[in-house]
């Protein structure tokens, strides 16, 4: 018995598990590896016996395809989908049973054409979304890229054949007559919209669509082709067109040669694996391509990765070593440069890409992911960068990552099947009932002649079989007990919520043009009932732009003016040095050679203007100029101070601290071509706007030639030169980056020439570590500032420095060589070396900027979490960035507790991670004791937690920043873990329950350097874990997995371009607005959704109840009570219209309110509007209405006087008429009374069913039989005078609501809810702020707290500052307590640029040890930054430092 009841429950898993997409989407396994071949004939295995290629050897199509239908799976997928809904199998089972004469009923094809209408209208709203999504598809496809064609190439690596969607397949068929020579333009309204916020990859220019059979190549064909025969490193390189003479002029179409090798623009759908393709500045790669050659020094391109991996710092990548010299159109056409390129099968993990270059001749080359551009990443910084396509389509990391389009279902369509399945049962019930009883009296009552049974005894017609077909027919009678039209009245109303959510100007973003666009259109109820919201970091959280904010200066702090506002494209005005001016005239050139746009370069030789530009522009990823009047008054002072002096020693720290921010960088020189300003190219936008800020104070960085670089400072009267000597790099476990430079100076009297400088930015903890002894009075204001810092939410960074003796440095450079060239331990040798030369440091202060956010974000998060809703944030940046957004955004409380796990690490794993933390924190959480908890015995992982490692710690290696109440905070805790962690955590059950119960336990969890994989597994696992309605958000490539995988996926059509926006369920512009789509929208669809569906419900087991009661009179025949017709209209027009209008115009609380009070979500996200309990509670309700309205209605009619006053007995359809407008009369106020809002419509709804019932049975009733035959001619003659038709009516009608009307009365009168009281005070106060009605965010914040300490570096304890210390940091994997600062700073790590960078200096330092040694200097050390001996003496007031009238910016000029 135990074995079928499994068998059973497995088929019954089987069968809930079963999902559509499984049938359709086809999973095309990872194919194996591969040989991309260059001027290479295919291999002769490579075909089958047939001559054709095999298909492991058919590489896919670059064409990517978003949507859910194809032309030929539409009809089979859609119906399957619609099919999933058990009324439309049921339904379909009764429109086939009356094809069978043996039922008498209307005509069989009227019987099926309600299904079918329905069918098809659902049908048509699923084609046209997903129509839309083919033209967004289409639109990417077609963008545009430089693809190698002509001369002797030929790409022989065999392709799979596109798929024809609906765009390119029906679209040119209809209208191809108007898409002649004419660009794509698309009618999508919806992808117009979109366009604003595209990046390259979505919205480049599209590929004219050619109708076939045009050969002959257009005046638009000729503009896409270039040609590069001059060499592209060459100054004077432009890529030229075929109609451009050498003089520039038009030249005859006939001058392009075909034989000619050049670069021809193309469809990305149409690029292949095998081709060459020519990718410029600010342009999105189209597949995963290895790099052949680009425009910058040693071959080096810096990409932007933000769209793969969330992270906002440029990488830097470098071309294949044996592959450089295919510069050209010409040399990659070369056929005598033959070679293949082996590479492993496709893989989902972005950061690993195994290759090797095989050349015809010669040696193998190794290629890994650092010669690799992928698909989705765009080229920055760089003129362009040849490449070879080596995977596209479905085989790129970015598809990999991304799963197929899913068949969504609303939570309120899922819950509706165990209802209509309880419908099903009753109707079965009721069917067997009428079956069994009618089979009973048949057998009895036709021996005995009953007169209705008269002929039963022919071979159609027997009593003994008769049941069956009265069962059938029942089926038949009853089957409005199961609501056809519901649905499609639900698909209706749903359809006008999106257009409501469209045409909501309050989530209208004006600056782009773009309103909120519902995708997908039957989730709106679920926005209502989400429970948990996943979101993207860079670009939906953030605007990726950075704002100098503030900084701390030898104790001093300057807050700087405005620079909260957004600049408007302004420039800071920087004067010339004295001797540098006559520079200034002579330095002029043409804006063509100044495009750095197109000529970004590391090297100030392309830009040779850069040291006479008098002005100083924003830098990429900055959003302002910073200014301070009192910072420059205090540099003004400076300047006119004695030498010992205070203001004399301050400037010394002024001139040290913007020193080290404007060198210690990678950051590149520019001028712009328009403003002639500098503008600074940085792989980051903290170190852009580091420079940026540097360089408004006057500390202005003017490039770097070589390793000399060039500083222009106040102090200075002539520009300062510094050799660059070793430049110590950032990672995340040093936290600290720092240059290594030396002074250059002809003037033998500047006592800094010659000087060697150590200038280190870093965390505050890593940077106080390493201070020299004493100045403490600075160490602790710098501390205080940083926290005040840290607590407004900013990125802070410590900076100090070093003066270097020349003897210790010459001895310290031979070691590092000696570790750079190390074969045994290199790493950890050069981190000692570091360590060495990074201590005993100089405090200079610190550093405050902010990331700026999306509008509203702090206040959007913060509002979602007080309706209930918990936040996970999911980004592919690391820890540090992640928790200061986290803090920034308010997911992080200022005295919430964070709580990290690791991956990866050589400590603790991540399983003991969480089980200690879970010991740590939750102790009562009852986590332990579950089945399945538990650490296992083994070498490293103790059994007894007692034996764990504690979790304060006194001294560590790291930092000794000690908390002593750390993880006692008064605030609620956040889960922050990394992707290597997660890893690890996602890999089987017992990890995945532990994480989960982990995560449950707290407030909001954070997942840093996650890949798009791992975001939707993070999705599922809460989905599936918990069952929990998720919403995901993001706007990156990277987050359509996660947006897909989410019950609602909401794509920003932002910066990052429009595949998350084209994927996803709901588009908007703003993270604000998903505070109202969720908050308003979505409670109000699915308050006003469940409270029609029940009322749906309700309506129609009102007229089956009455059809029931009358089986009793009827010997249970299944016979109608009601003309027929009544019932074919019931549904239609007597009650169809109330519950559309509730559907519609329902209101329960008015939007403002719902907006100032977002705790009123609670009722709407634990699904009270809609469940089990609300549909037996109508249910019960419509069938005690169903009893008052026919009995007392039948026996008024049957058991007392006849009404007719001719003595005639009563006609059945004369009662049964008065019971079907009672009926209808009781629905439709019913229906009124469960709306909260009476607005003109529902009254016009309420009113109309009403209306036409009346009119309908007048008009009916008079039709004489002349015109056809009804059973009910003359019906109004006997109705309108009869006493029993009104009271009957009214009587019926006020007994069947009056228990609803005293219930309802009884509530709002004893026991009013939030709602009511809202609703209460809105109607009788209607200028009532709500806003002031909000809970306390934060009750426990009223306790008095413990104080917390620390201890500090010096011999002196001081007590810690609750006001200003965020929460504590617990990292599980080191047992590290500290308080959160704010430190946070992005750049690439071990970027291929900078090991570039590395070498050359390294090879540099190596000749300058054989042909130099400086002398040794006589005398002292200076250990502080000086100032020159111009400026050390009292002097009259320097004109050169002035604040212009015109202009707020300070000025820096030099006579």
């Amino acid at each position: 018995m135990s074995s079928s009841r499994s068998r059973i429950a497995a088929w019954f898993a089987k069968a809930a598990s079963f999902n559509v997409e499984s049938l359709f989407v086809r999973t095309r396994e990872p194919g194996p590896p591969r040989s991309v071949l260059v001027h290479q004939d295919l291999p002769e295995d490579y075909y089958d016996k047939k001559g054709r290629v095999k298909k492991e050897h058919v590489f896919a199509t670059n064409q990517h395809i978003t949507a859910k239908y194809s032309i030929i799976t539409f009809l089979p997928r859609n119906l399957l989908e619609q099919f999933r809904r058990v009324a439309n199998i049921f339904f379909l089972a009764i429109a086939i049973l009356q094809f069978f004469p043996i039922f008498p009923t209307i005509s069989p094809g009227l019987a099926i054409l309600p299904l079918l209408i329905v069918l098809a209208i659902t049908a048509l709203k699923d084609g046209y979304e997903d129509f839309k999504r083919h033209q967004a598809d289409h639109a990417v496809n077609r963008s545009q890229t430089r693809v190698l064609r002509g001369g002797a190439f030929k790409n022989p690596n065999p392709m799979e054949a596109k798929t024809k969607t609906f765009i390119p397949a029906i679209v040119p068929m209809i209208m191809s007559h108007r898409l002649k020579r004419k660009s794509v333009k698309t009618a999508d309204v919806e992808a117009l919209e979109l366009e604003a916020g595209a990046p390259q990859e979505g919205m480049t220019q599209t590929m004219p669509e050619r109708p076939s059979g045009e050969g002959e190549p257009t005046l638009e064909d000729e503009e896409d082709i270039e040609y590069d025969d001059e060499e592209p490193g060459d100054g004077s390189y432009r890529p030229t067109s075929p109609r451009m003479s050498a003089h520039g002029h038009d030249s005859d179409i006939g001058h392009h040669d075909p034989k000619r090798a050049h670069w021809k623009k193309t469809a990305w759908e149409d690029v292949k694996v095998g081709d060459f393709v020519k990718i410029v500045d600010n342009e999105s790669f189209p597949a995963d391509i290895l790099i052949c050659a680009t425009s910058e020094e040693e071959n080096v391109c810096f990409v932007e990765t933000k769209n793969l991996d969330g992270e906002t710092n440029l990488k830097s990548r470098t071309a294949s070593p044996v592959l450089t010299h295919l510069r050209t159109a010409g040399a990659c056409a070369d056929p005598h440069i033959q070679f293949r390129i082996d590479c492993d099968r496709p893989e989902t993990n972005l950061y690993k890409l195994n290759a090797a270059v095989v050349p015809e001749k010669g040696q193998k080359s190794s290629v890994d992911i650092q010669q690799i551009l992928l698909r989705g990443s765009v080229l920055r910084n760089t003129r362009w960068a040849i490449g070879i396509v080596l995977f596209t389509g479905e085989d790129t990391k970015i598809v990999l990552n991304s799963g197929g389009a899913p068949s969504k279902r609303s939570k309120v369509e899922r819950q509706m099947n165990p209802q209509v399945f309880i419908n099903l049962l009753i109707l079965a019930v009721m069917a067997v009932v009428c079956g069994i009883v009618d089979a009973v009296l048949e057998q009895r009552y036709y021996p005995r002649g009953a007169p209705w049974l008269y002929a039963d005894d022919q071979s159609d017609n027997n009593p003994h079989a008769n049941g069956a077909i009265t069962w059938a027919f029942a089926l038949i009678t009853f089957q409005n007990i199961i609501p056809i039209s519901l649905y499609i009245s639900i698909e209706a109303v749903r359809t006008i919520q999106a257009l409501f959510i469209y045409f909501d100007h309050e989530m209208y973003y004006k600056p782009s043009d773009t309103p909120t666009l519902a995708r997908s259109w039957n989730l709106s109820d679920d926005l209502g009932q989400i429970e948990y919201i996943f979101s993207d970091k860079t670009g939906t959280l953030t605007q990726n732009k950075m704002v100098f904010r503030q900084c701390s200066v030898g104790g001093r702090t300057y807050k700087g003016e405005g620079s909260s506002r957004v600049d408007d494209g302004s420039a800071t005005k920087v004067g010339l040095p004295g001797e540098e001016g006559e520079r200034r005239s002579s330095a002029t050139q043409s804006p063509e050679t100044l495009d750095v746009k197109k000529t970004p370069t590391s090297s100030t030789e392309d830009i040779p203007d850069v040291l006479a530009a008098d002005k100083v522009g924003l830098a990429e990823g900055a959003l302002s100029h910073f200014r301070d009047a009192e910072l420059s008054a205090d540099i003004a002072a400076a300047m006119n101070a004695d030498e010992e002096s205070e203001s004399a020693v301050h400037a010394r720290l002024i001139n040290g601290f913007f020193t080290a921010l404007a060198l210690c960088h990678t950051a590149l020189t520019s001028i712009d071509p328009e403003t002639g300003a500098i503008q600074y190219k940085a792989q980051s936008p903290d170190e852009a706007a580091l420079v940026q800020a540097a360089a408004d104070v006057g500390f202005v960085f003017r490039g770097r030639d070589k390793e000399e670089l060039t500083l222009q400072t106040p102090f200075s009267t002539a520009y300062e030169k510094y050799e660059l000597l070793n430049i110590l790099e950032f990672n995340s476990a040093r936290k600290r980056m720092s240059v290594i430079v030396r002074k250059l100076g002809d003037d033998e009297a500047e006592e800094e020439g010659g000087r060697v400088f150590l200038l280190t930015k870093g965390a505050d903890n890593v940077i106080f570590e390493r201070l020299e002894p004493g100045n403490e009075q600075l160490k602790r204001q710098t501390e205080k500032h940083l926290d005040e810092f840290a607590g407004e939410g900013l990125r802070t960074l410590t900076l100090a420095y070093k003066v270097l003796p020349d003897d210790y440095y010459e001895e310290w450079s031979q070691r590092y060589q000696e570790a750079v060239v190390s074969l045994d331990n290199r790493e950890g040798k050069i981190d000692a070396i570091y360590e060495e030369i990074e201590n005993g440091l100089r405090l200079l202060g610190a550093t405050a900027i902010e990331d700026r956010l999306q509008d509203g974000v702090p206040e959007t998060i913060a509002d979602l979490k007080r309706a209930g809703i918990k936040v996970w944030v999911a980004t592919g940046d690391k820890v540090e960035t992640a928790i200061a957004i986290g803090h920034s955004t308010n997911l992080i409380g200022r005295e919430d507790n964070i709580v990290i796990i690791r991956g990866g690490s050589d400590g603790k794993s991540v399983y003991h991670q969480m089980y200690s933390a879970v010991e740590s924190f939750f102790p009562l959480s009852g986590i332990l004791g579950e089945e399945g908890v538990y650490l296992e015995e083994d070498g490293n992982t103790p059994v007894s937690p007692s034996s764990g490692y504690p979790l304060q710690r006194v001294n560590t290696g790291m930092s000794d920043l000690v908390g002593q109440h750390n993880g006692e905070r008064p605030g609620g805790f956040v889960l922050v873990v990394d992707g290597a962690a997660l890893t690890v955590a996602l890999g089987d059950e017992k990890h995945k329950h532990l994480l989960l119960r982990l995560a449950m336990q707290c407030e909001g969890v954070i997942c840093c350097r996650v890949s798009p994989l791992q975001k939707a597994l993070v999705v599922k696992l809460v989905k599936d874990g918990l069952g929990a309605m998720t919403l995901a958000i993001g706007d990156g490539a990277n987050d359509v997995s996660m947006i897909q995988a989410a019950d609602v996926g909401v794509g920003i059509s932002g910066e990052e371009g429009l595949q998350a926006a084209n994927s996803s369920d709901y588009a908007i512009a703003q993270f604000r607005f998903l505070k109202r789509l969720i908050l308003v929208h979505g409670h109000w669809s699915y308050a006003r959704n469940g409270n029609m569906i029940v009322n749906f419900f309700y309506k129609n087991i009102i007229c089956i109840g009455v059809l029931w009661w009358f089986q009793i009179y009827c010997a249970w025949s299944s016979s109608y009570v009601f003309e027929y017709t009544y019932l074919l209209w019931w549904n239609s027009f007597f009650t169809l219209a109330p519950v559309i209008a509730i559907g519609l115009f329902d209101r329960h609380v008015d939007d403002h309110a719902l907006m100032a009070l977002p705790e009123l979500y609670d009722h709407s996200r634990k699904g009270e509007y809609f469940g089990l309990r609300l549909f037996a509670i109508y249910m019960f309700d419509g069938l005690v209405q169903s009893a008052f309205i026919f009995f007392l209605i039948f026996y008024a009619y049957s058991t007392t006087t006849t009404a007719r006053s001719d003595g005639y007995a009563v006609y059945q359809y004369e009662f049964a008429t008065v019971m079907a407008i009672s009926a209808v009369t009781a629905a439709n106020l019913f229906n009124g009374m469960n709306t909260h809002a009476w607005t003109g419509w529902v009254f016009f709804a309420v009113a109309l069913g009403l209306v036409l019932v009346w009119a309908y049975t007048g008009i009916y009733s008079a039709i004489t039989p002349g015109w056809f035959a009804t059973p009910v001619y003359g019906n109004d003659h006997y109705l309108w005078p009869s006493a029993y038709f009104w009271f009957g009516i009214i009587l019926t009608v006020v007994l069947a609501l009056l228990p609803r009307f005293l219930a309802k009365a009884y509530k709002q009168s004893f026991d009013p809810s939030d709602l009511d009281r809202v609703r209460y005070l809105h109607k009788y106060y209607p200028d009532h702020d709500f806003s002031k009605d909000r809970l306390p965010s934060n009750p426990g914040n009223a306790k008095v707290q413990p104080a917390l300490r620390r201890k500090t570096t010096s011999a002196s304890r001081r007590p810690w500052s609750n006001n200003l210390a965020a929460g504590s940091r617990t990292d599980m994997a080191t047992g590290l307590q500290s308080p959160h600062r704010g430190f946070d700073f992005a750049t690439e790590e071990n970027g291929v640029a900078l090991q570039r960078m590395q070498t050359n200096l390294s090879e540099q330092q190596g000749k300058q040890r054989l042909l130099f040694r400086r002398p040794k200097r006589n005398g002292s050390i200076l250990q502080t930054f000086s100032l020159p001996r111009s400026l050390r003496r009292k002097k009259p007031p320097p004109s050169r430092l002035r604040e212009p009238a015109d202009s707020p910016e300070s000025v820096y000029s030099r006579p």
